[in-house]
């Protein structure tokens, strides 16, 4: 039902307007004064017949109606009643009784029961946005001119390649007096409480349990369940150990962990569905670790929430693998995809590859991610290590070269943050 709105400095005026546009059939919904006239809400009389049952409709007055008073009256039944208060009958009932309609409660004020179109509310969400990123570029203005060594960590850090939410997280509880240095390390020592790692007390080789390594494809799951198990092997031993593939689709990636397998002594299982898993990992209660190589799928793949609810009912606790190479709203997307009750966190590969570690580790942080290992290289086990904190933060607050083509200069950091500012989402602290 489309309502249309009618301004005019007199009811006559907004009426005639109406029956212009809507027609002599139109029909007033409500009528109020206005600072310099009165406002009218009215529908097509087609657009109101289409709404309601024969049997059940009212005569809400019609635009022809035009009488001398101001008072619109919306039904038959208040109708009835002025013509009683002025002598005359009241028109004559319907032959059969009105069946009831339900309908819902009358709204407090006639402001409430205003309909504004959707197109005006694109562009108040628009004007707002606008408005907000104005704000926040002159707030970071005025940071820069008051505060210059925040604005100068604010540049690195955005620099580096983290996102504007962390940035401002870090940032929003700096002391003014610090100097560059200073400043720079208090900003690491925030990062580094919010970074979860995995120490070597609560390492999942000593631990034991079935995990599957998960993720998109090419972050190195299969190399990385090598290194895991080579790791397991020779702290208890090959016969402690089981290695699972459910990659059925690349023989390669089959051949590989057979190789892997064959040279570590550990048996390699192929399964093809969740049945198939339950069976094997009741064969392998005695194990003191299952490890289970997964087939590489990407974020968006519907056949990522099938795998999510195998391991769930088959009680494994899975590994996502995210790779220090990719972007950071990527990686975002990869989190929300593999994300559920039963992700024990994640393992950092390819960090050798990467140049800078800020917009991984700004992930892992923003979602709460246990950080259980890093990977930087092929060789197995030796390119397999557990987080290192100090190492994993020098590496992301690393700042970027002055002949840098990344490096943002002048009033770009900015507007950068300026552009992000209604981005922000309401949740937990990095949410």
């Amino acid at each position: 039902m489309n309502v249309r709105k009618f301004i005019a400095s007199s009811a006559r005026d907004a009426l005639r307007k109406v029956k212009e546009l809507l027609g002599p059939d139109a029909i007033i919904l409500s009528n109020r004064p206005i600072s310099g006239g009165v406002e009218i809400m009215a529908v097509a009389a087609s657009d109101m017949e289409m709404m309601l049952p024969a049997e059940g409709r009212q005569t809400p007055l019609r635009s022809g109606d035009e009488g001398d008073g101001y008072t619109v009256h919306l039904s038959a039944s208040s109708s009835a009643a002025r013509s009683a208060a002025r002598g005359a009958a009241p028109p004559p009932l319907a032959p059969r009784p009105m069946p009831r309609i339900e309908r819902p409660a009358p709204a407090a004020s006639p402001r409430q029961a205003e309909i504004v179109p959707a197109e005006v509310m694109d562009e108040i969400r628009s004007l707002r946005k606008i408005v907000e990123q104005h704000l926040a570029g002159f707030a970071w203005g005025e940071t820069a001119r008051s505060e210059p060594v925040k604005a100068e960590i604010l540049r690195q850090m955005l620099d580096a390649g983290f996102s504007p939410r962390l940035t401002r997280d870090l940032l929003v509880g700096l002391p003014r007096e610090l100097n560059a240095e200073r400043a720079l390390a208090w900003v690491i020592a925030a990062a580094d409480r919010a970074l979860l790692t995995i120490d070597g007390e609560n390492d999942i080789i000593d631990r034991g349990g079935v995990y599957a390594l998960v993720g998109p494809t090419g972050v190195g799951k299969t190399t990385t369940t090598a290194k895991i198990a080579a790791r397991c092997v020779l702290r208890h031993g090959a016969n402690k150990i089981a290695l699972i593939t459910t990659d059925g689709y690349r023989i390669g990636a089959q051949e590989q962990l057979r190789i892997y397998g064959r040279i570590l002594g550990v048996p390699v299982y192929l399964v093809k569905d969740a049945e198939d898993l339950q069976q094997t990992l009741l064969s392998l209660t005695c194990k003191h670790m299952v490890l289970i190589d997964t087939i590489g799928m990407s974020q968006r793949d519907r056949m990522v929430e099938e795998q999510i609810a195998m391991f769930g009912h088959s009680g494994v606790k899975r590994l996502l693998l995210l790779a220090a190479t990719g972007r950071g709203d990527t990686l975002d997307d990869v989190v929300r995809a593999y994300n559920g009750s039963d992700l024990a966190g994640c393992i950092l590969s390819k960090v050798d590859e990467a140049a800078s570690l800020a917009t991984s580790l700004d992930v892992i942080i923003r979602h709460h991610l246990p950080l259980h290992y890093v990977s930087n290289g092929q060789c197995v086990p030796e390119d397999l290590h557990l987080p290192k904190r100090v190492y994993l933060l020098h590496r992301a607050f690393k700042d970027l070269p002055e002949s840098s083509p990344h490096r943002l200069n002048g009033i770009e950091p900015r507007l950068m943050m300026a552009s992000a500012s209604g981005a922000a989402v309401a949740g937990g602290r990095y949410a």
